[in-house]
């Protein structure tokens, strides 16, 4: 299993002329919605022998077009052609003049409207990656910052996802959420069944952690990331039924232990911060919300009916302090919240005709979910009191019919959401900012995804 703990040597270049004005927010995040800043990525140098293997040109590459993703992502850059570059870099140093004798030249692009040059090149030794990089404001002829970054050659991906956390936490005081992961349900190699994969939030470094041969599902992180709650259906003994049983699953060890196997439904999990689970569980009645222990103890039972409706997919908030539910108790499913102990549930949602999959943004603030308005299902944005609903999608299938959009999930900065959607024919994961725009597909394959969970962590 890949280790999640690659540590990155940073160091800030000493050799720099040009000193970094401390606390500047070169890019606040409410003017980026309406003018992107351009951006000039040149390709990095290899700086190493001029005979470098093939493997350190892929290394490289890879360092790059991650690099390059993960700023188109961000949705603060407009990336500037490279065909509009008035310099040749491939013969520039990483540097201006007359820092660098071969440096440079801020005016060459200042005259195609740069705001920003990022410069970086590396060098391969043995299995160790050197990268040096430099990140510029060119209107006001100023450097950033200056860094560089060591790591194992396996870690191309890691060192990548670093350096673009701190281009973002540089340029606007947040850091990314590039070092994240998520779950997900999945019939990737394992169809007709399902299991439980884990990979980095662009859908690389996928990791297959469950292997019950049936269907698995609905997985969830615990707040400190170590673990993953997860529901399967499985075979007792020599029973030809299968229960839905849930397991958690410790990152560390590798291993998955039964948490609860209540006869019924034992899935939706979702932790509260003493690292308590929230469940439902049906046990041959009405599904309810139930709060129970590491050691799968029942330790308060957090809805009641009424009796024969149906109360899932418990949500703890940030906070600890609230939990985001679905109900039909009112006749159709509506999203609910109540108290943490149960107490003053109270109905949030009244429009549309099936209100599914609450998800809390990471301030608190908003609720994402799933909602059917005709006959498919959309994903929507609303303060956690209802007020101020946004739709985020609205996709077509080839056939020109609706698509479904379905399982919400923050990111750990909270400004993207992503979500599956059926519109390839497969469901394919998705991700948006927050108001629906710069949608990108991230899965891209012929593999369905269902119920993807985005960690809380920012960092693995």
């Amino acid at each position: 299993m890949r280790s999640f703990l690659i540590c990155f040597l940073l160091t800030v270049m000493a050799s720099i002329s040009f000193a970094q004005e401390s606390n500047e927010v070169f890019i606040k995040i409410g003017e980026a919605k309406t003018k992107k800043s351009l951006l000039a990525l040149p390709n990095l140098q290899n700086l190493g022998s001029a005979k470098t293997s093939v493997r350190d040109v892929a290394i490289g590459n890879e360092i790059f077009s991650v690099l390059k993703n993960n700023l188109e992502v961000s949705a603060y850059f407009q990336m500037i052609e490279k065909s509009a570059f008035l310099e040749d870099v491939s013969t520039k140093g990483l540097k201006p003049i007359p820092a660098e004798a071969n440096g440079f030249n801020f005016a060459s692009w200042q005259q195609i409207g740069t705001d920003f040059l990022i410069r970086g090149g590396y060098t391969i030794i043995g299995s160790e990656i050197n990268l040096e990089t430099y990140v510029y404001h060119v209107p006001k002829n100023k450097l950033v910052f200056g860094k560089k970054y060591k790591a194992p050659t396996n870690a191309a991906r890691k060192i990548s996802h670093t350096f673009s956390n701190d281009i973002l936490e540089a340029l606007t005081g947040k850091t990314g959420m590039y070092l994240s992961r998520l779950v997900v349900a999945s019939d990737r190699g394992t169809a007709p069944s399902r299991e439980i994969f884990m990979m980095d939030w662009d859908g690389a470094n996928v990791e297959k952690i469950s292997n019950h041969r049936s269907i698995s599902l609905s997985p969830a992180w615990s707040r400190d990331g170590k673990k993953v709650a997860y529901t399967s259906y499985v075979k007792r003994g020599r029973k030809a039924l299968r229960n839905a049983d849930m397991f958690i699953y410790d990152i560390k060890t590798a291993r998955s232990e039964l948490l609860s196997f209540r006869q019924g439904i034992n899935s939706g999990a979702s932790f509260a911060p003493d690292e308590s689970v929230l469940l439902t569980i049906s046990q041959g009645t009405s599904p309810n919300i139930y709060k129970i222990n590491q050691t799968g103890g029942i330790v308060a039972k957090l809805t009641n009916g009424p009796t024969g409706t149906m109360n899932v997919e418990p949500a703890v908030s940030p906070d600890g302090q609230r939990v985001a539910f679905s109900s039909d108790r009112a006749g159709r499913t509506m999203i609910y919240i109540m108290g943490i102990d149960g107490s003053n549930p109270k109905r949030v949602t009244f429009a549309g005709q099936f209100n599914s999959s609450p998800t809390w943004s990471p301030d608190g603030s908003k609720i994402a979910f799933a909602g059917q308005t005709g006959t498919n299902f959309d994903i929507f944005v609303m303060n956690v009191d209802g007020q101020n609903l946004s739709r985020l999608t609205m996709a077509r299938k080839s056939d020109g019919r609706p698509a479904n959009n379905e399982d919400p999930t923050w990111s750990p900065d909270g400004r993207f959401i992503m979500y599956t959607s059926d519109r390839t024919g497969k469901s394919q994961i998705y991700i948006s900012t927050i108001d629906g725009a710069d949608e990108r597909r991230i899965t891209i394959d012929n593999s369905n995804y269902f119920k993807p969970k985005w960690s809380s962590n920012l960092a693995f």
